[in-house]
C-alpha cells in the first residue's frame, strides 16, 4: 500500500518535555490489519534511559513531599481527559494492535478504572499504629514511596497494562518511567499527551521508547528501584532474574496455558459463547485467554459441536469495521508462528477440527489474520498442550471425572487462570478450593480482575510476590517504616 505522506517519527517524553531520540535505529509501526506504516519508533539507547532516570530521581524529592491529597488531583484531571478522549484512544489501540473497537474500548475503560482506584491513595496508603506496646511506648508503621519505578509493557494491551502500575506508583509518591512495546507505541504517545495536559511536575512521569537495549538499561540502572513487567514467561524470568539480582523490587506477569473445564450440567449456550469470547477475543493474544477446553463425561459431544459452529462462523476482519468479532494478530511473524504451532498439534496426533490458517479477508489481503482454530483430542503430554500459542487456537481434551480435570489443571507448569462451567455449587466450590491458578472463573471467562483486585498469577505465570492493581500495587510501590516512640513525662512536666 503506497504511503501518501511520510510517517511521523515518535518522540520520547523526558522531564516534562517531548524530545527527539538520539537513536540510530528505528522500527516501523505497522497496522496489523492493513499492513500500513503508521509511524517510526526510535530504539532509544542506554543514555536516554539514564536521562529519564536522572530526571525522575531529581523530581522524586519534591514529589514525595507533595501531600497525597494533592498528588491524586493530577489523577482526577487525567481521568477526565481520558474520558474526553476515550474514542480516540480506543481507535488508536485498534489501529496499532489489531483488536476490535469494542475490545479496545473495554481496554481503555479498564485503564480509566485503575486511575479512579488510585485516587483512593489517601486511604489505601495508610499505615497502622498501636499505643502502649510497653508502658509509655507507642509503635506505628508508615508507608513511604520507593523512588524511581518503571514499567516494561507488552504489545497486547497498549492502553491498559501500563495503568496496572503507573497511577498507583505516582499516587504513592514515586516517579515513573514507561517503556511501551516498540510494536504498539502510539497509544502511550497519546496517553502522555494527556498526562502533559494534566500538569504533572517535570520528571514525575517519563516515556522512553525502545527495545532490548532500553529494557536492559532499565534493569541495570542504579536509580530505578522497582520494575513491573508483563510479557512471555521466558522474558519474565529474564527480567526478574536480572533486576532482582541487583536488589530491585520486581513483579513479572508471564505467559499461560489457561484451561476451562466443562461439566455435563453446564449451560451449553452460555458456556460456548463465553469460552469462544475468551479463546478468540483479541485474537487469542491475552494472557488470560482460554487455551484448553476440558470436557467431562457427557459434555464432550454437545460442547465440541457447539464450539465448532461458533468458531467456524466468527466474523474476522479489520477491527474498525462494523460487525467484526475478531481482528488480526500483531505481525506476520506472529501469524507464521501460530500456524506452525497448529501444524505441530496435528503432527502430535491432534485433529484439526476447524482450521484457521491462511485465510483471505476481503479488502485486507495483506493483513495478519488467523481465523479461530480448534484442535481436537490434544494429548495433555504433548508440546502443544504445554506451549503458549498466543493466538486464536483452542485445544480440546476429554476426561471422565472432575478430579481428572482438576489434575490436568494442577499438573500444568502454568497458573494464570482456570475456569469451570457448571450448575453445581458443590463442584464449583471443589474447583475453587483445589485448582492451582491465581485467577479463577466460575461460569465466566476471566478477563482482567477489576482495578481494586490484584491481577493474580501463580507458578510459571508469575515471578515476584506482589501483583499489579489494587492493594498489591500499594504494597509494591511503598516500603514500610516502623517507628517505636517514647517520651519522658519528666521532660514534658518541666516544659509545661
Amino acid at each position: 500500500m503506497p504511503q501518501s505522506q511520510p510517517v511521523p517519527t515518535l518522540q520520547n517524553y523526558i522531564n516534562g518535555e517531548w524530545c527527539n531520540s538520539i537513536a540510530s535505529e528505528f522500527l516501523d509501526v505497522i497496522n496489523p490489519a492493513t499492513a500500513e506504516r503508521l509511524a517510526k519508533v526510535p530504539l532509544s539507547p542506554e543514555a536516554e534511559v539514564d536521562r529519564a532516570a536522572q530526571a525522575a530521581a531529581s523530581a522524586f524529592q519534591s514529589w514525595r513531599r507533595t501531600p497525597p491529597t494533592q498528588r491524586v488531583q493530577y489523577l482526577f484531571r487525567l481521568k477526565v481527559l481520558m474520558d474526553e478522549h476515550f474514542e480516540d484512544l480506543s481507535r488508536t489501540v485498534t489501529i496499532e494492535c489489531g483488536k476490535t473497537l469494542d475490545e479496545a474500548r473495554g481496554e481503555i475503560r479498564r485503564a480509566i478504572e485503575n486511575v479512579e482506584t488510585a485516587c483512593g491513595i489517601p486511604m489505601m496508603m495508610q499505615g497502622a499504629n498501636l499505643e502502649d506496646i510497653a508502658s509509655g511506648i507507642d509503635e506505628y508503621m508508615i508507608r513511604q514511596p520507593l523512588g524511581v519505578a518503571a514499567a516494561i509493557a507488552p504489545f497486547n494491551f497498549p492502553g491498559m497494562i501500563p495503568f496496572w502500575f503507573m497511577p498507583y506508583a505516582i499516587a504513592c509518591g514515586n516517579t515513573y518511567i514507561v517503556k511501551p512495546s516498540e510494536k504498539v507505541p502510539l497509544t502511550m504517545q497519546k496517553v502522555f499527551q494527556l498526562l502533559d495536559q494534566a500538569g504533572l511536575p517535570k520528571g514525575v512521569i517519563n516515556l522512553v521508547n525502545g527495545s532490548k537495549a532500553a529494557v536492559d538499561a532499565i534493569l541495570d540502572h542504579p536509580l530505578i528501584r522497582a520494575i513491573s513487567f508483563v510479557g512471555s514467561s521466558p522474558v519474565a524470568k529474564y527480567v526478574y532474574s536480572r533486576a532482582s539480582a541487583q536488589g530491585k523490587r520486581v513483579q513479572c506477569q508471564g505467559g499461560a496455558k489457561n484451561p476451562v473445564i466443562v461439566l455435563p450440567d453446564a449451560d451449553l449456550e452460555m458456556t460456548t459463547r463465553i469460552t469462544a469470547d475468551s479463546a478468540f477475543g483479541c485474537a487469542g493474544q491475552r494472557c488470560l485467554a482460554a487455551s484448553i477446553a476440558i470436557t467431562v463425561g457427557a459434555a464432550q459431544q454437545p460442547y465440541t459441536e457447539a464450539m465448532a459452529e461458533v468458531a467456524a462462523n466468527r466474523v474476522v476482519g479489520y477491527g474498525l469495521d462494523t460487525g467484526v468479532q475478531m481482528g488480526a494478530v500483531i505481525s506476520a511473524q506472529s501469524r507464521s508462528r501460530i500456524e506452525q504451532l497448529i501444524q505441530q498439534g496435528a503432527d502430535e496426533g491432534a485433529k484439526i477440527l476447524i482450521d484457521g490458517r491462511n485465510p483471505t479477508v476481503a479488502g485486507y489481503e495483506r493483513g495478519h489474520f488467523v481465523r479461530p482454530t480448534l484442535l481436537q483430542n490434544v494429548d495433555p503430554r504433548s508440546q502443544t498442550a504445554q506451549t503458549e500459542i498466543f493466538g486464536p487456537v483452542l485445544s480440546l481434551m476429554h476426561v471422565e471425572t472432575i478430579d481428572e480435570a482438576i489434575a490436568l489443571v494442577n499438573n500444568s507448569p502454568w497458573g494464570n487462570m482456570a475456569c469451570l462451567f457448571t450448575t453445581s455449587g458443590a463442584a464449583a466450590r471443589k474447583f475453587r478450593y483445589e485448582a492451582e491458578a491465581g485467577n479463577i472463573g466460575i461460569n465466566i471467562g476471566v478477563a482482567a480482575p477489576m482495578a481494586f483486585f490484584p491481577f493474580s498469577g501463580w507458578k510459571e505465570s508469575f515471578y515476584g510476590d506482589l501483583h499489579g492493581q489494587g492493594q498489591h500495587a500499594i504494597e509494591f510501590f511503598t516500603q514500610t517504616k516502623v517507628v517505636v516512640e517514647r517520651w519522658s513525662q519528666k521532660d514534658w512536666s518541666r516544659q509545661f
